[in-house]
């Protein structure tokens, strides 16, 4: 699966537009990782639990979008955008989203 974040894939043409595709994951906060993270912000430098858990988060939500645009019969995505929210205190949602096409 081919997935840009620009409107064509260079070297390729678009010949038939799937539509809209989308992913996502709701990740909440792990209490012991939150421990360790709370501590960390008193002395400072990156809190590497958040940055492991928004990682793996953004990986699932682009599996998702994978599945949702092979489901489609596409092979490529254009146009991929990420965004997150808060969707409660300690729970943030990624949501992957574009446009699923076939490229030759």
């Amino acid at each position: 699966m081919i997935i840009v974040t620009t409107d064509f894939v260079p070297g390729k043409e678009i010949k038939e537009l799937k539509g809209f595709v989308k992913g996502s994951t709701v990740q909440s906060k792990h209490i012991g990782k939150d421990l360790l993270a709370g501590l960390k912000t008193i002395v400072g430098g990156e809190i590497t639990e958040y940055t492991e858990m928004m990682d793996e988060a953004r990986q699932k939500a682009i599996g998702r979008l994978v599945e949702d645009a092979k489901s489609k019969g596409a092979n490529a995505v254009i146009a991929m955008k990420l965004e997150t929210s808060a969707v409660m205190q300690n729970a943030s949602e990624i949501i992957a989203y574009g446009t699923a096409v076939v490229v030759e």
